[in-house]
């Protein structure tokens, strides 16, 4: 089963705050996601994963109506958390899907305290049976 494990930072810029994190303390973070992907890999579990630029450069795009141009808006400043990043895994169960996204949820962040940043587990769907 494929699952997307989406990465989710807390309301405010979306970025934890990296540009404020010391050179040492972003390395740290950054060493671990690889490690965690490298993991995936040996263990055949690892389809693709994606760090995001932070939500000031997200667009929100609707389809016209009545042929117009489309409608291009920020995105909410309301929201409560905003995607920061995404894997997509293959693995046997939703379980283990769970314990990677646990894993990924304890990346260190400043002086190496892990963020325990939430991480969304959703199975991606199959196209219903047709036939």
């Amino acid at each position: 089963m494929k699952f997307m494990l989406l990465m989710n930072t807390p309301r405010g810029t979306g970025d934890f705050q990296v540009s404020s994190w010391s050179p040492e303390d972003l390395k740290a973070h950054i060493a671990f996601m690889q490690r965690l992907n490298d993991e995936l890999k040996k263990a055949s579990e690892f389809v693709s994963a994606e760090g995001l630029a932070p939500p000031g450069e997200a667009k929100l795009v609707r389809a016209a109506r009545n042929g117009g141009h489309p409608t291009t808006d920020d995105v909410f400043p309301e929201s409560k958390e905003f995607l920061a990043g995404f894997w997509i895994v293959e693995v046997e169960t939703a379980e283990r899907a769970c314990e990677i996204a646990a894993k990924a949820s304890a990346a260190p962040g400043p002086g190496g305290r892990p963020l325990i940043i939430p991480i969304e587990v959703r199975r991606i769907g199959q196209p219903p049976n047709t036939l």
